[in-house]
């Protein structure tokens, strides 16, 4: 794939006019916390058919997972198929793409919502819990959160973390504290990772993934952190104190560890699959950053006059245009990658995932910075758009994994070969 087929054109223009009728109107709105975005989110959802694609793609994946069950029940072996990586060979990033021009804290809310907390449940979860909580996430009809860092964790997610769940009969008794937890202010559903504390030294512990509901006893959601950028994406903390659940909870309904593994279905294993997918969709999101942002710096080139003549015929100016362009190129071209992998079924590894985040972030992040510098003392002010798109562009650099993990994940892989 080397250019945008006709449909995918047809797609981001229908997208964009979206945006510039829901979205640009309320910026300001939403970048001051006055307008949360699950509303707009769920118009484009039903304008563009997305909440009834999710339900049509969620029943035919029941109805086969059912199908494996019961020939396993029999002593048949189940029917293979073949996993999608990419949702309708990557359309599913397109708003995405467009999104992140205008507004990119609204594509981390939904990301995390729709992909992060339905996939933790729909990779490692059972099939009662699936059509429990699984399908309202997909479509957005409930707003989902996945807690799994905490104040002391950062990086060391597993290592630091003090959450744990305690037995009790048939119970399990939640404690702990999470931090820095997109959609935690207004989350209906939460995936909370902890540990399972049997007496035994933490790190030895298994790593747990309860699913739980606004409103349980015992469990705080914060009101919205105030943060450097991405406001329209409402980040809170998490308390929990003594929340009580049963096993319907626990991802996967099952302590026992598969053939193989360090922890249960929803542990470890589950965490980090969840943080790769996550990764991939960086590089769309980095990609409308750069669009953006490039654009609005090729008209100010042209309209911006100093020293008698447009900024644009300097040579300092295009070299800054020139560079913004390649980093487009390039990250367009992993989205490309990523969207016929997707297609042909195929999976990136967690170091394939980790390189293009980290370049897309990188890149995205420069570019937002070169914007800036290119409008001078404007690019400074809140008015000129390339103000929040710096701020907004710095998170793609911290969350989903540090530019350091990435690097490390990516060198372990390549001494490991």
């Amino acid at each position: 794939m080397f250019q945008w087929s006709d449909e995918h054109q047809m797609i981001r223009d229908a997208v964009k006019r979206f945006v510039d009728d829901e979205v640009r109107p309320h910026v300001e709105e939403l970048e001051h916390g006055d307008m949360p975005p699950y509303d707009i989110l769920r118009k484009m959802f039903a304008t563009f058919g997305m909440d009834a694609m999710a339900r049509d793609r969620f029943k035919k994946q029941i109805e086969r997972e059912r199908a494996a069950a019961e020939a396993i029940a029999r002593g048949e072996e189940p029917p293979a198929r073949k996993e999608s990586a990419g949702g309708e060979g990557g359309l599913s990033l397109i708003p995405i793409i467009e999104l992140c021009r205008v507004c990119p804290g609204m594509v981390t809310a939904m990301g995390v919502s729709m992909g992060l907390t339905s996939a933790s449940i729909m990779s490692k979860g059972t099939i009662a819990q699936k059509e429990r909580w699984a399908l309202d996430l997909l479509t957005m009809d409930k707003v989902g959160a996945w807690a799994i860092t905490e104040p002391g964790s950062g990086s060391d997610a597993f290592g630091s973390m003090k959450s744990t769940a305690r037995r009790d009969g048939d119970q399990y008794v939640l404690n702990g504290s999470k931090t820095f937890i997109t959609n935690g202010p207004y989350a209906d559903t939460i995936v909370f990772i902890c540990k399972l504390d049997e007496g035994n030294p933490p790190a030895e512990r298994k790593v747990l993934s309860f699913v739980l509901d606004r409103g349980m006893p015992g469990l705080v959601q914060s009101k919205p952190l105030r943060k450097m950028g991405m406001h329209s994406s409402p980040t809170g903390e998490l308390f929990l104190d003594d929340v009580r659940v049963g096993i319907d909870r626990l991802i996967g309904e099952t302590e026992d560890l598969p053939a193989g593994g360090r922890d249960p279905a929803g542990g470890r294993d589950g965490a980090k699959a969840t943080f790769q997918q996550e990764r991939a969709g960086v590089a769309a999101m980095a990609l409308g950053i750069i669009e953006e942002c490039l654009q609005l710096s090729v008209q100010y080139a042209k309209d911006r006059v100093q020293f008698g003549k447009p900024i644009g015929e300097f040579q300092l100016i295009q070299d800054k245009l020139a560079r913004m362009e390649v980093a487009r190129m390039n990250v367009q071209n992993l989205v490309f990658r990523t969207m016929e992998m997707g297609a042909a079924g195929v999976s990136m590894s967690l170091a394939e995932a980790s390189a293009m985040k980290l370049y897309s972030a990188r890149a995205a992040t420069e570019v937002a910075l070169e914007a800036v510098q290119l409008f001078g003392g404007n690019g400074y002010m809140s008015e000129f758009r390339v103000e929040q798109l710096a701020r907004d562009a710095k998170v793609l650099q911290i969350y989903a994994g540090t530019d350091e993990i990435q690097i490390t994940h990516i060198a372990k892989d390549l001494l490991r070969g």
